[in-house]
Order: structure tokens, then sequence, then C-alpha cells
């Protein structure tokens, strides 16, 4: 149909023929696929599956009846049936009969539950009900008075009665005065979105752009030049070359250079008691850092006691006073000169984040299983967050099930130190939703997307429209539906502004949101509004080669800092040995400490030997080497410990020689 090549009769030929072709008789393999869809289906949904589940329930009772008979409920429930039913359940204290509420079930399951001879199948009604309240909770439509995760979306956000009264003080402190005006802001954006297609097109109408190239099916293929090489000195020509700095000397030195531990606070705001050692804190850095274990650690080291590391830990070692610590070193090196020659622009800054699979090698309720990644164990996701002067200034452990989208915003929110302008993610950081979000906070979003050039473009106008203007490569396929937007802008704005002012994270409100149908008004507001930002960005990614070599470098960048956390994370094979969500940020935030003490030691070195050179043809080397290498780099820095060969190490401390009761040998 859409053939310019062929006329109108043609055309009819071709159709006729379609359709008086025969159908291909389906094979063997084909008929036992329909089989076995049947059959699971009939699992699924007949006799089999509520007999299976009959079969099970006293195990999940054993499990869930507690649960639903002491959680309190929202009473504003979008399925009163349900919640009629759940009140009933508590009332009996889970001792429920033929009386039970049974209007939130379907017919088939009502069926399934009266029985044959209309016996009432309780253990079925139990597991049903259960299932049902599971499904709510998920979907939004059934909340909960005391939860972290699953409260109605709008108790995380400002009050609704406040933000009334006090709109334009919110959008003033959030900064978010120009978006304001609704239409204002769509017209502004739809005069940059027209701007962008005609740019874009144009290039490519001219010749200008040789790097896209256009598929039949109306989708397109855009490559990325490597960049062009740098004729300068490795950068690790300029550190030591005969000497390995210890882990410990380089936790010294950064110490006394910016005061991190100063950040160890005691749990108690009173306590008056000395502080330990530095060595002792120290210790207790290497030994989550490097996953070896605070315990393990004291007894294979010198001069460090058990009990007082332990002490130590359980009363310094907060999330808190870690994440603080590692602020200190990054705002010692953001006043500092020689990090700046790795901005493409001085007032830039371009920032990424990815996530890495670790596995969890205890029972944990954080870890997930990821067969991709982790196979048949469980495992954890670490997503680190880092700059284009390889400063790591955020990490979060989720789940490996989770997705890393919802995260990214909490990250470009963490702190004062690390002001982001553009930051890149890769395709599980991205979503239509986070588009508009990051649009309306601030930065920049751009990802490396997988597949690009099948990503839907959007305008406000019709294709025709640019047609008429005689743009023919890159058109929109659908246009910005305006009437989801205007109607909820108040409710994105009190949403944004929520993040901004940190009322809530990012993650909390997002995991909610997208908890609920999709076809929640707010959900669907942000994301038909984030098309907007994405239609511009991918028009930019696919006419600007420079802007895609940044995306690049800058991915890389974070990905190199993967492996840096291998390289330090060797005591326990790259595994968290802790079990607890928080004490896996504390584990990773020492990580996250030790790649920043590194990092701020090969400036400080680089800096001093900057300022003792004399000759200026060798200073125009470093500042080159620096610019074109990577100053996260470990390879000078011994970070296993050391060995000792003295002589009393060598003698038998467990009595394993000449022992008594020897078998006797066979002739």
């Amino acid at each position: 149909m859409a053939d310019v090549k062929l006329n109108d009769s043609q055309k009819v030929i071709a159709i006729d023929a379609a359709l008086s072709a025969q159908t291909a008789k389906d094979g063997q393999v084909e008929h036992q696929i329909d089989v076995f869809k049947e059959n699971m289906a009939t699992i699924h949904r007949g006799q089999d599956y509520y007999v299976l589940l009959e079969q099970r329930s006293l195990k999940l009772q054993n499990r869930t009846a507690d649960i639903v008979r002491q959680v309190q409920f929202d009473p504003h429930c979008s399925k009163p049936a349900l919640l009629e039913a759940i009140l009933h359940y508590q009332q009996k204290n889970g001792a429920v009969d033929k009386h039970a509420p049974v209007a939130f079930l379907s017919d088939e399951e009502r069926v399934a539950v009266a029985g044959q001879e209309n016996k009432f199948r309780i253990s079925l009604y139990k597991v049903l009900l259960y299932i049902a309240v599971a499904d709510a909770i998920k979907s939004g439509t059934l909340n909960l008075i005391h939860s972290e995760k699953y409260r109605s979306l709008d108790d995380y956000l400002i009050p609704k009665a406040d933000w009334d009264v006090n709109r334009e003080a919110y959008l003033q402190r959030a900064q978010l005065e120009k978006f304001g005006d609704c239409g204002a802001k769509l017209q502004t954006l739809n005069e940059a979105l027209d701007a962008q297609y005609q740019e874009t097109n144009a290039h490519f109408s001219e010749g200008d752009n040789a790097f896209l190239s256009l598929r039949a099916n109306g989708s397109f293929h855009i490559s990325t030049p490597k960049q062009d090489d740098v004729e300068a000195l490795s950068l690790s020509a300029f550190f030591p070359e005969r000497k390995y700095i210890s882990l410990l000397e380089a936790l010294a030195t950064v110490d006394q250079a910016t005061g991190f531990l100063d950040e160890f606070e005691h749990w108690q705001p009173k306590y008056q008691a000395a502080k330990p050692l530095k060595k002792i804190f120290f210790a207790g850095i290497i030994g989550y850092g490097c996953d070896i274990g605070h315990r393990k650690l004291a007894q294979i080291s010198r001069q460090i006691n058990e009990n007082e590391l332990d002490t130590t830990i359980n009363w310094y070692f907060s999330l808190e006073n870690i994440q603080n610590a590692n602020d200190r070193i990054l705002q010692f090196v953001d006043r500092m000169g020689l990090p700046n020659l790795y901005r493409q622009q001085p007032d830039v800054l371009h920032t990424s984040s990815d996530g890495q699979k670790f596995e969890v090698s205890v029972d944990s309720l954080n870890a997930n299983y990821s067969f991709k990644y982790l196979g048949k164990d469980k495992g954890v996701s670490v997503i680190s967050f880092i700059d284009m002067r390889h400063l790591l200034w955020h990490s979060t452990v989720i789940t490996s099930a989770e997705r890393e989208a919802a995260y990214v915003i909490d990250g470009l929110m963490h702190n004062d130190v690390i002001k982001s302008n553009i930051h890149s993610t890769d395709t599980h950081g991205f979503s239509e939703v986070i588009f508009g979000s990051t649009y309306l906070l601030g930065p920049i979003f751009a990802p490396r997307i997988r597949g690009v050039g099948r990503q839907r473009l959007y305008a406000f106008k019709n294709r025709q429209f640019y047609e008429e203007q005689g743009q023919t490569a890159l058109l929109p396929h659908r246009a910005i539906r305006t009437v989801l937007i205007e109607p909820q802008w108040d409710e994105v704005l009190r949403f944004i502004s929520t993040i901004r002012l940190k009322v809530a994270t990012a993650s909390q409100l997002f995991k909610r949101l997208n908890s609920y149908s999709k076809q929640h008004p707010l959900y669907r507001a942000l994301k038909e509004f984030g098309k907007i930002p994405k239609s511009i960005f991918i028009l930019k990614y696919v006419d600007d080669s420079a802007f895609r070599q940044s995306i690049e470098k800058q991915l890389n960048k974070v990905e190199s800092s993967n492996k840096f956390s291998k390289a330090i994370s060797f005591g326990h094979n790259h595994e968290f040995i802790q079990s607890e969500k928080e004490d896996q940020e504390i584990a990773e935030g020492c990580r996250r400490l030790i790649k920043n003490v590194i990092t701020c030691w090969n400036y400080l070195f680089l800096t001093r030997v900057l300022d003792q050179e004399t000759d200026p043809a060798r200073k125009v080397e470093l500042i080159e080497a620096v610019r074109n290498g990577s100053v996260a780099t470990w390879r000078h820095f011994n970070l296993h410990g050391e060995f000792d060969f003295s002589d009393e190490k060598m003698i038998d401390s467990v009595g394993l020689t000449n022992p008594k009761n020897q078998l006797p040998r066979k002739n």
C-alpha cells in the first residue's frame, strides 16, 4: 500500500494475490505448541488450578494468616467488596465459614469455592483472598496505613490542602516557577521541537549526516564514529613505578588532606568518651569495602583488636556517616583545578549511572534471582553514579529484579556537591516518565537507548505538516496528546516539587506510581509529557555525532568504575556477605569511599608532580595525559595487603605434625 512505485491497479492485483494465497499448514512443532498452550490455560484457570491452590493452602496460611489479620488497610479503597471481605476475615480472626463475603471473587472463582454439593471450600477461599489482597496492594487499588512502600500515592506527596494554599511558595522553593503556566511551557516546547525537526532533517538532506541511514520500514540506523586517537603519554607513566602504595597509606593520606574521618560520629550525640584510633576506622572501611569482613580482618591483622573493631563498627559505621565521609572527599576534589581538565565546557558537568550485579552469599530479603547475570544464585544490583571527573557521588543497592530507572533521579537529587547538567544511562535507566521528570528538575537526560532507531518520535503537529515543509527523513509517528497533560499539570508540579524538596524520594514515588494501573491520570500525564523531551533528545542524538561520542565516553567511565569495584571487592569473590539492606548499603558506601580515596590520592599526587615540574613541555605532556587518560587507576596501589615470610610464621600453630594416632601402613 505504501509503495509509491506501484499504481492503483498494480496495488489491487498485489492485494488480491496476498489474500488468495493459501495459508501453509501448521507443522508438527506448531501443533504441539498449540496443545501446550491449551493445557496451560486449563491448568491456570481450570479445576486443576483450584485443586492445586487448595492443596497448598495450609503452607500459605501459615505464612500469611497473621499478616492479613494484623495489617491495617486504608478504608479508601477502589474495591469495596475486597475491603469488606478483609474486614470480615479480621473480625472472625481468620475463622471464616460459608457466610464469608464472596463478591470480590469472579464468577468462576465463586463456583469453585462453593464446591460440589454446596460444600464451602474454606482453604481455597483463603488462598483466593490472599491473592486478591496481594494483587490489589501491588496495583494500588488497596493501600496500607502504616507502610513505606504501599501507602496511597497521595500520602507521599505534599499535602493537597497545603499545596492549594501555598502553591506559588512551593514552586519558588522547588525552582519550578517557569513551569507554572502549562500552556506557555507547551508552546515553548512546540517551537523547540519544530526547530529540532527542521535542523536534523536539513542536515540529512544536505548530506551533512553520513552516519544516518533510513530503513524501508520507517525506522533508521545511526552509527557513532570512533573518537580520534590523541597522541599523549599514558597517565601511568607519571605514577610511582617501583613502589606500591598500601591502601592503609592512601586512606591515612587522604584523611589528613580532607578530614573525612571527622564525619564518623557516634550514634549517641552526647557521647563523651574518647574516639577510637584512626587505624580502627581504616580497618572497618577495608573490612567492609573489600568484602573481607571485620572479624576476619581483625584476626589476620596486627595491632587490631577484634572487640575494639566490632564496637567501633556498631557505634560509628552508619550509612549517613559513610555518605558524609564520601561527600567530604568530593568537596575537597571539587575545589581542585586539575579535575576540571575533564570538562569539555567549563560550566557543564556530564554524569552517568549504571547498575552492576553482585551475588549475595547469605539469605537476604533484598536479594533476588537474575538468571541472565547470576544464573541460579540470588543477588542484588548496585547502581553507581559518576561524573566526568571520575568522582563517585552516589550509590545504592536494590534487588536484582528491580529496574534502575526509578533510582536515576534519587542519585541526581542526592547531594549539593555534584550538580549534574547532563546525565546518561543505558537502556535500563531510561523511560519516558524519567525524561519528563528530569526535564522539570533541570538536568538534560541523555541515555544510550538500545535500538534507538525503532523508538517512536512525537510532535504537536501531524506528520503531514512536516512533509509539506519538505522534511522527509525523520518524521513524527504520533501527535502529543495535550488533553492528557493539561488537566493534570498541577498534580505533575506537586509530584516534582515533592521530589525537589525531598519530602519523599523519587524511587518511592515512581515505584508506587508504577504499581498503579497504567491508566492513572498522573502517570499518563507524566509519560505523555516525557515524549516531548525524548523526541527532542533523539533528534539531537541523531544529528550530533559529538554529542553521541560524549555519551559513549561518559558511560565508559561508569563501566570502568565497575571494574574498579571488582578489583577492590576481592575478599569474598565479589559477593555481599551481609543479609540486611542497610548493611549492604554500608558495605557499598565503604567500597565507594575506597575508590574516591584512591582517585583523590591520584589527583593529589599529579597536582604535586605538576607543581614541581620546571620543564614547560613536560607540564604540557602531563596535562594532555590527564585530559586523555583516566585518573581512576589503581595499578600502583597494593589492595591485597602484605605477606609475612618471617620464621615464626612457618611454625605449625595447631600441632598437625607428628600425629600420635596414625593408621598402620598396608604392606
